[in-house]
């Protein structure tokens, strides 16, 4: 799932590829906009862990579920 962060102040946005579900990731942004943790913290499919300040996010984008294309005809 395409997961994008918003952070105020920076100019682009963070985009990575997570293998969690969507709600998992709702429950980890809820967790860390409700103040249960200072951090939102989040691990794409390569293992590379996105570290974020709760204060700081403007925004957090769920995408679809992205399934993996195979063949030249896939659209």
């Amino acid at each position: 799932m395409e997961v994008k962060i918003g952070v105020q102040h920076a100019p682009r946005e963070i985009v990575l590829e997570s293998g969690q579900s969507a709600e998992e990731l709702e429950a980890i942004v809820a967790d860390a906009l409700s103040g249960k943790t200072s951090l939102l913290s989040l691990t794409d499919i390569r293992g590379r862990k996105v570290l974020v300040p709760a204060d700081r996010l403007s925004y957090v984008d769920l995408g679809e579920p992205t399934a993996r294309k195979v063949g030249f005809g896939a659209a």
